[in-house]
Order: structure tokens, then sequence, then C-alpha cells
């Protein structure tokens, strides 16, 4: 069933997700401050291609000021506005009984988005 459900989810914009995320985690990892951020936005590329079938797990070494430190920077210049943007398209697809299930892949993406450190895809 994720097989499927990834299928469909590629066809209808996941692979647009794919490319932005890729693009922005790559342009992030010119520069050594950005590299732990493009690491992530990397991450994200790969949960926007085939989120079916895919959870977001906390680390085994979540904890620490560090992981603290880089969602507080990440929430601060974009993962505030990347989760909005997955949770008005989570409401847009949970208006219909089909879009359900992406919804709820949406709001798994903007989860991720709010605190990405200390967490990992499984």
């Amino acid at each position: 069933m994720s097989i499927i459900g990834n299928i469909i989810w590629i066809i209808f914009g996941g692979i647009f997700i794919f490319l932005e995320y890729i693009i922005a985690g790559i342009l992030m990892c010119c520069t050594i401050v950005g590299i732990p951020f493009g690491l992530k936005a990397i991450q994200f590329s790969i949960l926007g291609l085939a989120p079916f079938g895919q959870k977001v797990v906390p680390n085994e070494s979540a904890g620490g000021c560090l992981s603290l430190i880089l969602n507080i920077f990440w929430l601060i210049f974009g993962g505030i506005w990347i989760a909005l943007t997955h949770l008005v398209f989570a409401i847009l697809f949970a208006i219909t009984i089909i879009g359900i299930p992406f919804a709820a892949q949406h709001i798994k993406l903007a989860g991720f988005a709010l605190a990405p450190f200390g967490k990992s895809l499984r």
C-alpha cells in the first residue's frame, strides 16, 4: 500500500517538494555554518519524495543543548513557514475522503519541520 501511496504522492506534487528541499539543502551546504541545516533539508527531501512507510523517530542521543539551539535557529529562520505550508496543504487534502492519507503525511512533514534536530527517519 505504501508503494501505491508514494507513486500517487510523487505524481501529484511530491517531486516538486523533493526538488525544492534538495536544492535548498545543497545551497545551505555551501557554507560551513549551513551544513547541519542543509543535511536536515536533504532529509526533508527524502521524506518529501516518499513519505508513506517512513516514520520520524527521536534519536537515541536526541537530548542536548546543541539540538535545542539548532532547533531554535531552524524554527526562527524557516521552520515555522515550512510547517505552516504543510498544515495548509493538510487542510486542503483533508477536505476530501481520498485526500486524508495525504493530509496525514503533510502533518508528519509539518511536525518534522518544527524541530528536525534530534529526529531521524526510519
